[in-house]
């Protein structure tokens, strides 16, 4: 039973130097956790409402001030004092103070702080790691570690939109260890970064998540370029390292037509174009392969592309039970990217998570563009056992906090890789 003692918010920046917010929970019996969120850039348009205050004047309306009046407020009278025995009783009774069906009142920036700091203080007075907190929350004993799928080149919303795609990942298939698949990384990267001079003219400038942004021609270049990066390397494109397409299709889909090049694409264009892809490269996962409302083609998507690669739905699932087994009961998509801010509590992400096991799919634990140096994604990650962690590239603090805790991890629990592809 964990009493809350004091809850205490703080606006913070991330790693776009935007606002986000930061919680410290304090237990009666002395243990504190400490935990802050981060913010998306490409967003669903189903998440959960973060909380920004709306001045022009100040951080272009992007302050999360209101938010953290919320925590200070309205959320430390309503909770301090109060026992919780579980995760889901804390993560509810936020719930039901908010009233709102997408958190639009409290923020669910604020409620999501007040969640994984509570978790963090949580497993401190237990005195446990907190992936095996996290894994407690879903029953289960800790498995595996995630295998990484780690940004290489990235256009749209995480870049100037030189491509429309969003991210090319690679997929350091044949490595054992984190340990090994970092190493891998480092090599593919490097030799990526002397390619975009060679070619493009250009130095290691990156986007939002590290990736390597050059002015790719088009989608098929950051494709063949990441090839090239691989052989490169010294490395075997489909054996040691696969490739993982984040292609984000809302953002250009416009009309009912995908803008992906020249020609504007029906969905049923979109598909074939994917499937020319993947008979092309060595892609073994398409993200967010048609628009997130096209709800009539993705289970054509998902049955034509089955053995192949995962289907896997971002902005389509937007971690929210509901889409997703809207998504199960039509054999949409056969992976969940699952994003803890998406739907704003621990307790619904596991019910989310808990869901896509329970249609056998595959789940990646995934971070967002706008992130902090916060590291509980990767214990989430070991905790629930995800197939697969997408922090970003091995550049940038925000990202490289994640991958070191794997490391860490990993040498704290002898923990095989997971077995995909």
């Amino acid at each position: 039973m964990a009493t809350i003692n004091r809850l205490s918010g703080l606006e913070i920046l991330d790693s776009r130097g935007r606002p986000t917010v930061q919680v410290t929970c304090e237990l009666a019996g002395g243990a504190v956790g400490t935990a802050s969120v981060p913010s998306g850039a490409s967003t669903g348009t189903a998440e959960a409402l973060e909380l920004r205050d709306g001045d022009p004047q100040r951080y272009r309306g992007l302050g999360c001030r209101r938010a953290v009046r919320h925590i200070n407020g309205e959320l430390n009278a309503a909770l301090t004092g109060r026992s919780f025995e579980q995760q889901h009783q804390l993560d509810g009774a936020m719930l039901e103070l908010d009233g709102t069906p997408n958190k639009s009142r409290l923020g669910a920036n604020a409620i999501l702080a007040v969640s994984l700091a509570f978790a963090r203080a949580c497993a401190a007075e237990r005195g446990e790691p907190l992936y095996q907190y996290f894994a407690g929350l879903l029953g289960q004993s800790l498995q595996t570690l995630p295998r990484p799928t780690i940004n290489l080149f990235s256009g749209g919303k995480h870049a100037g939109e030189q491509a429309p795609i969003q991210d090319v990942l690679i997929v350091p298939a044949s490595a054992r260890t984190i340990d090994e698949a970092l190493a891998m990384t480092f090599a593919v990267y490097q030799a990526a970064a002397e390619l975009s001079y060679r070619q493009y003219g250009m130095r290691a400038l990156s986007a939002d998540e590290g990736g390597l942004a050059p002015p790719f021609p088009s989608a098929e270049a950051m494709l063949s370029d990441a090839v090239e990066s691989i052989r490169a390397a010294g490395l075997e494109p489909g054996r040691e390292i696969a490739l993982a397409v984040d292609v984000a299709s809302s953002h250009f889909f416009q009309q009912g037509c995908y803008h992906l090049g020249t020609e504007p694409l029906d969905s049923r264009g979109m598909i074939e174009q994917l499937l020319n892809w993947l008979d092309r490269y060595p892609i073994v996962s398409i993200e967010d392969g048609l628009a997130e409302e096209d709800w009539a083609h993705w289970p054509e998507l998902r049955r034509r592309v089955a053995g192949r690669a995962l289907v896997l739905g971002d902005d389509l699932l937007c971690t929210n039970p509901a889409r997703i087994r809207r998504a199960i009961a039509v054999e949409a998509a056969d992976a969940l990217l699952l994003k803890v801010n998406q739907i704003g509590t621990l307790t619904e992400a596991a019910e989310a998570c808990q869901l896509a096991r329970s249609a056998g799919w595959r789940v990646t634990i995934s971070a967002r563009s706008g992130e902090t140096e916060d590291n509980w994604l990767a214990d989430l990650a070991v905790g629930w056992a995800g197939d697969q962690i997408k922090v970003g590239s091995i550049t940038q603090s925000e990202r490289l906090a994640k991958y070191n805790r794997l490391l860490a991890i990993e040498a704290e629990t002898g923990l095989p890789l997971v077995n995909w592809p």
